[in-house]
């Protein structure tokens, strides 16, 4: 899937153009009563490589929340650090 979306900040101030493609959806991580849901991808932002990402979504994959995106090894260690912790 292939989109893109212009932010607008605060009146005045500059615009930001991106693009996005869900290049792999890995998994469901959570879901509101409203339909968004925070889910694992593989997104290439601006024609980049694809990054692992961590964000939430509406129902069509056109509205999107704050998220973080990680590369491989910054995913690697992640994983180490949870497996660390007792849940």
């Amino acid at each position: 899937m292939i989109s893109s979306r212009r932010l607008y900040f605060k009146e005045n101030e500059m615009a930001d153009d991106f693009k996005f493609e869900i290049t792999e959806s890995i998994g469901l991580i959570s879901e509101t009563s409203k339909g968004w849901k925070t889910e694992l991808n593989m997104v290439s932002w601006n024609d980049r490589a694809p990054k692992y990402d961590i964000r939430a979504w509406d129902s069509e994959h056109k509205k999107m929340g704050k998220g973080i995106s990680f590369t491989a090894e910054e995913l690697k260690k992640l994983k180490e650090l949870l497996n660390s912790m007792e849940l």
